[in-house]
């Protein structure tokens, strides 16, 4: 039977914003454990979103009072922690904080990031 499925487009996506944050336009954004946005960090636990599109405060807030839009699905250019090389093309990079990414997981501290898709002299692309 055909079935008229609802499909959206997720490139910019809202997603709830952790208690007590507050998130910048332009930083590397990452879900916590409990799903909610905060910025890029060194620890466990982290999903890679991709970039904040805006400024949000909830630090008044609960879990999800409020949402930022994220951008995902796009190559972004965070700072290179130095050992990043053309080697590490298309391999998965690792979160060091909110604008910077590392080849390893900082023996076992670091959550996976997006994949590397280009190494410049001032940056590295991850999608």
């Amino acid at each position: 039977m055909e079935r008229n499925t609802p499909a959206m487009q997720a490139v910019v996506i809202a997603v709830g914003v952790a208690a007590g944050q507050v998130v910048e336009a332009g930083n590397l954004a990452v879900a916590n454990a409990n799903g909610f946005a905060v910025h890029g960090s060194t620890a466990l636990n982290l999903t890679y979103l991709g970039r904040f599109e805006k400024t949000v405060d909830n630090t008044n807030g609960a879990d999800g009072d409020v949402q930022v839009e994220v951008k995902r699905k796009t190559a972004f250019k965070w700072k290179n922690s130095g050992d990043i090389t053309q080697a590490n093309l298309l391999d998965t990079c690792y979160i060091v904080d909110s604008e910077t990414v590392a080849a390893t997981d900082g023996a076992g501290s670091r959550s996976p990031g997006g994949v590397i898709v280009q190494v410049d002299d001032d940056g590295v692309w991850v999608e």
